[in-house]
């Protein structure tokens, strides 16, 4: 993909959750950021920043099972040259509760830190290659299960997590379901020059907008400014 780019929208964030706009802040900014795996190891974080970087994600786990085996490496670097910082799971709805999930995140690593530096855990929803679509679960059953995960993460970290999903996955597997959109943050996934549509009752806080670009990983941005981005580490 190519460098992403602004995009000249007036974004009222949601102003009943934590995560509001802060005061006076300017809704026409985004910064840019990226995710990452095992697969990136170690790349170079300091010319990421240079490069226009304000964050960057780090994939935690999966299900129950996987620990990313550079993840302290890579989260601790990414602190140390200066990028706002966040750690993911992904989920694995067919192997195990939500709850069991959140457990073995915050076991392994995926915890909050009160340094100024650390966004709430994300919990990544998507589709797995060779599994069932919806890992063959109602919606009823899906919006439980992430409910599930939600709950006890708050109740180990103080904080929601982050929502990762595709318009259309959620709106086929929770049936668009708006349980979570005033407290949850929303990354939306949408490999295009535009954000597009995004779930009912919710606008997007991060978009992952493209797998190669100028950043390590894939490529994101956040809605607002360094400021905003920041009030994601303190607020509780």
């Amino acid at each position: 993909m190519t460098i992403v780019r602004r995009i000249l929208v007036v974004l009222t964030l949601m102003t009943s959750s934590v995560f509001a706009v802060l005061p006076g802040a300017s809704a026409m900014q985004t910064l840019t950021g990226f995710d990452i795996s095992a697969w990136q190891k170690l790349p170079d974080f300091a010319a990421a920043k240079a490069n226009g970087a304000a964050f960057a994600f780090v994939e935690a786990t999966l299900g129950t099972g996987y620990v990313n085996p550079v993840f302290l490496q890579q989260f601790r670097a990414v602190k140390a040259a200066g990028l706002v910082r966040g750690a993911y799971h992904y989920a694995r709805p067919d192997r195990s509760s939500g709850a069991a999930q959140a457990d073995f995140l915050h076991a392994n690593y995926g915890k909050w830190y009160v340094d100024g530096a650390t966004l709430p855990p994300t919990v990544d929803l998507e589709d797995t290659d060779g599994l069932p679509h919806c890992y063959g679960m109602t919606p009823t059953a899906m919006v439980a299960w992430i409910r599930d995960f939600s709950t006890e993460l708050k109740s180990l970290t103080g904080h929601e997590p982050i929502i990762y999903t595709t318009t259309l996955w959620w709106r086929s597997c929770t049936a668009e379901s708006t349980a979570f959109a005033a407290d949850h943050p929303l990354w939306l996934a949408r490999y295009a020059r535009s954000i597009g549509e995004t779930p009912r009752g919710w606008q997007a806080s991060f978009w992952q907008s493209g797998t190669t670009g100028p950043l390590p990983g894939d490529q994101d941005s956040f809605y607002g400014s360094l400021a905003q981005l920041r009030a994601f580490t303190t607020t509780g």
